[in-house]
């Protein structure tokens, strides 16, 4: 999987916009994306085809983010199924700093998500039945 971004973004009208052509007119493809905001701030939590060419970018444009290699996990499809992850991640003592629905099948939702320790992430999930992909 390719690294993950997570990017703080100024929460106002066309930031995203800003963030998006910055990287196409560096030829960056967006893989994956998803964003939030609340209040003065918000996140986009994205992969791109080229990750040294976006981490210039993220810097040349002033915004504070963390990157990290995506640990892709088959979370279970139904209430609690991302409770259960996040709260196996907590009780270990592992942040999760991005996570990103990046596909679906019967009864998965396929999820990357960026922690602190990939390795000790890596350790809970095999340790359970949630299945690394």
């Amino acid at each position: 999987m390719e690294r993950q971004f997570v990017v703080q973004l100024p929460n106002r009208p066309g930031e995203l916009g800003h963030l998006a052509r910055a990287l196409a007119a560096r030829g960056i493809d967006i893989v994956h994306i998803s964003c939030a905001g609340t209040g003065p701030v918000a996140g986009a939590f994205l992969t791109t085809d080229d990750a040294e060419a976006t981490r210039a970018v993220l810097r040349g444009l002033g915004y504070d983010f963390v990157e990290g290699e995506s640990i892709v996990v088959d979370v279970p499809d139904r209430p609690g199924g991302l409770a259960e992850v996040a709260e196996r991640l907590g009780a270990a003592g592992v942040n999760i700093l991005g996570a990103l629905t990046i596909g679906r099948r019967p009864g998965l939702a396929e999820m990357a998500f960026v922690v602190d320790d990939v390795e000790r992430a890596r350790s809970v999930l095999a340790a359970t039945e949630i299945a690394q992909g």
